[in-house]
């Protein structure tokens, strides 16, 4: 009897302790917040340039509170806006993604598509992230309403980087841009951007949705001094650890230790090496619909400052 009352109460304190920290994860999903870098990237005299880096919005009409937190973005008063893609997941939420941007779509802005701007979300076992990726894409099911968004974003003036190269003047500044389509549905086309970047602009960024490594390679070899990009919801369920979260997964072939926030790469690199950029890595502003947790990984945009370099 002894026995069976302590596996009751065990059982119950493991009920108890799921029920909290799911509890706390939905609500930390809610707990918006705004990241910021600076990059020295620019040549020596030149104004600083404020970029707003957002992520894997993963929007659906009722979600009000996240609407309103990226429609207060627009007092920042960006230079440029990036946005890396995943901006949908419900096929009404074009209207709320370019009501929710508002302000911001006034600014001079670049984007890409993520696999969840083309197709819904579906209701996954988490637990599949941890294991290793065996190649299986959930593409059969109904496809988003992407063109609506892209000609929403377009028709703002933004420019659509889906495996193009080309330039913007912002200021001051002239900035030279590659971008490819979603390298986790192997959509990118990374002959069509391949070659020296624009030795002739202030900058140069590399812009994808997913950071696989060979994307990173490409950018960071043809000179590009950046490299933004989403997609790995930096972890999105991390373990709470002394110095800073464990990230458990990335969703690609990205290193976790790089899963979110800003680096180099390669990851041993340091600025002025030949071939290497630096690389930011947004967690993310959404989750999926099904799965709105997060634990030691705030949803978040982050303000990039570019600065001179020296």
């Amino acid at each position: 009897m002894g026995f069976a009352r302590g596996l009751l109460r065990a059982a119950g304190a493991g009920g108890m302790l799921g029920t909290a920290v799911t509890s706390y994860a939905l609500w930390e999903a809610r707990q918006y917040t705004l990241r910021r870098y600076d990059i020295r990237t620019l040549p020596a005299g030149m104004r600083p340039l404020r970029v707003l880096h957002l992520s894997d919005i993963h929007m659906t009409p009722g979600q009000r509170r996240k609407q309103e937190w990226i429609r207060s973005l627009a007092a920042l008063e960006p230079d440029l806006v990036i946005d890396s893609g995943d901006n949908l997941a419900h096929q009404g939420a074009v209207g709320p993604v370019l009501d929710s941007l508002g302000g911001l779509l006034d600014r001079p802005g670049v984007f890409v598509h993520g696999s969840n701007d083309y197709f819904e979300p579906r209701l996954r076992n988490p637990f599949a992230y941890l294991l290793p990726d065996n190649g299986k894409r959930h593409t059969h099911v109904p496809q988003l309403p992407w063109k609506d968004l892209t000609a929403g974003l377009t028709g703002a003036g933004w420019l659509d980087l889906t495996n193009r190269r080309t330039t913007l003047t912002v200021g001051e500044t002239v900035l030279a841009f590659a971008g490819v389509d979603d390298p986790h549905l192997e959509y990118d086309d990374l002959a069509a951007v391949a070659g020296p970047a624009d030795p002739d602009a202030d900058v140069r960024l590399g812009i994808a949705h997913a950071p696989y490594l060979r994307v990173l390679d490409q950018f960071a070899a043809d000179g590009y001094d950046a490299i933004i990009a989403g997609h790995t919801h930096g972890g999105q369920v991390c373990l709470p650890w002394p110095g800073g979260a464990r990230t458990l997964a990335t969703n690609c072939d990205l290193d976790a230790a790089r899963a979110r926030g800003l680096h180099r790469h390669p990851a041993d690199s340091r600025p002025g090496d030949p071939g290497s950029s630096w690389l930011h890595v947004s967690a993310g502003i959404g989750s999926n619909p099904y799965l709105r947790i997060r634990v030691a990984c705030r949803p978040e945009a982050t303000l990039l400052t570019l600065l001179p370099r020296g």
